[in-house]
């Protein structure tokens, strides 16, 4: 059941609550994770971290005593199995799976476990369009898994509107489909961005500093942001680009920046455990891709009072940005339309004011996105209670009596 504390959140009593993901690197999806299931801990929720490797940049960043069980399967694949065995012997009643496949990987165990936990699957990334093609080939078959699968779904859960257009078109259906949008502003945020960092130019406060942050994969687009900063500089225009992020297009990137003349002007900074320090003192922050689930960077820099410049790409931007009206959106894949919006870096702080930009960032809070989360949880377990009243349990599956294990490695 749920209730409200004395300091206005909503707390839940006695709902334990299973998060799966596949590890703790650096990306939105699994800090969003980190900070969910951080924030339920928080409210005295029974929360255990279900990993496919406890491994990952943001290993260090997890809440002190919340519970973590690491699966050590192989591949994804070999997840279902112990994760059936996990929901058997544990039956928490909500199993929240994060990420495409390992979505999958959770509904599978639940039919394998024959088990009553609601499973909720949380869809970060587009499932079409650009997202799917820049990934491998098994991204394509998601949308038609969560067709064949969506009997077995409690609830979908999706970080943005345009995501949730993708599942029901998907054939998810539409009355399972939920749109919370992502926990990015936290009680420690101006803390955190007031943290010292070291600029990687000794003369940085005489250019404008443009920032981006994320992973250097296909989908993020740097190329296009590469060629759009050497645009604008052989236009005139003075701003240097620090990249936030690492991945397997570093030396390639690296190369282009070479061979258009930026030595002097793009820094590849690496991973920044907290990247807010960096978005608090850029010009303006810079949204490359051309795809994304949501845009947690968006919001983080408007919180720090940045303007920010973002392709208008499926999903998130547009709706973080309202249509244009808190940011700048071009085409995606357009350097000349990403280097028009450089060209006005002295005017963006007069048309986005930190107030306002701050004023916008403080719709995506941990606390709203916690409270959506356990109202929908809540509804879930109730109906689970009134299903069992008139249902017998199942028992056993004779596959799972076969396969009874050891359970997962818990890391404390």
């Amino acid at each position: 059941m749920m209730r409200k504390s004395s300091n206005g959140l909503v707390a839940a009593q006695g709902l334990s609550i299973a998060i799966y993901m596949p590890d703790l690197t650096g990306g939105g999806a699994e800090r969003q994770c980190l900070c969910l299931a951080g924030e339920m801990h928080r409210r005295g929720l029974a929360i255990t971290l279900i990993l496919h490797r406890a491994e990952g940049e943001l290993i260090h960043e997890l809440p002190a005593g919340l519970r973590v069980v690491a699966l050590n399967g192989r591949r994804t694949l070999h997840d279902i199995i112990l994760l059936a065995r996990y929901l058997r012997r544990e039956k928490p009643d909500i199993l929240l799976t994060n990420l495409d496949h390992n979505n999958v990987a959770g509904l599978l165990a639940k039919i394998i476990a024959v088990s009553r936990t609601q499973v909720v699957i949380y869809q970060h990334n587009a499932l079409a369009g650009q997202f799917a093609a820049a990934e491998r080939w098994s991204y394509r078959a998601i949308p038609l898994a969560y067709r064949a699968l969506s009997p077995f779904m409690a609830a979908a859960v999706a970080v943005s509107k345009g995501i949730a257009q993708e599942l029901t078109a998907a054939r998810v259906p539409a009355s399972k489909v939920v749109t919370i949008h992502n926990a990015i502003i936290k009680s420690d945020f101006r803390a955190r961005a007031d943290d010292e960092i070291e600029l990687p130019w000794a003369d940085a406060q005489t250019e404008p500093l443009l920032v981006t942050a994320g992973r250097l994969v296909p989908q993020k687009d740097h190329e296009t942001l590469i060629r759009a900063l050497a645009i604008h500089r052989s236009s005139g225009g003075q701003g240097r680009l620090a990249v936030l992020g690492f991945g397997p297009l570093l030396e390639p990137l690296q190369k282009l920046a070479s061979d258009l003349n930026l030595g002097s002007a793009v820094a590849f900074v690496g991973y920044q455990a907290n990247p807010l320090p960096w978005f608090l003192r850029a010009d303006a922050f810079v949204l490359s891709s051309c795809s994304e689930g949501f845009g947690n960077v968006l919001v983080e820099a408007m919180g720090c009072g940045t303007p920010v410049i973002s392709t208008d790409c499926d999903h998130g931007p547009r709706e973080i940005l309202q249509d244009g009206r808190y940011g700048v959106l071009v085409r995606v894949r357009d350097p000349m339309a990403l280097a028009g919006a450089f060209d006005q870096l002295d005017t963006l702080r007069t048309r986005f004011p930190v107030e306002l930009l701050k004023g916008r960032a403080a719709a995506f809070t941990d606390d709203a996105c916690a409270d959506a989360f356990l109202s929908l949880f809540e509804k879930l377990t109730l109906r689970r209670h009134s299903a069992q009243s008139v249902s017998p349990d199942p028992g056993p599956s004779p596959l799972m009596a076969a396969q009874a294990g050891q359970p997962g490695q818990q890391v404390s």
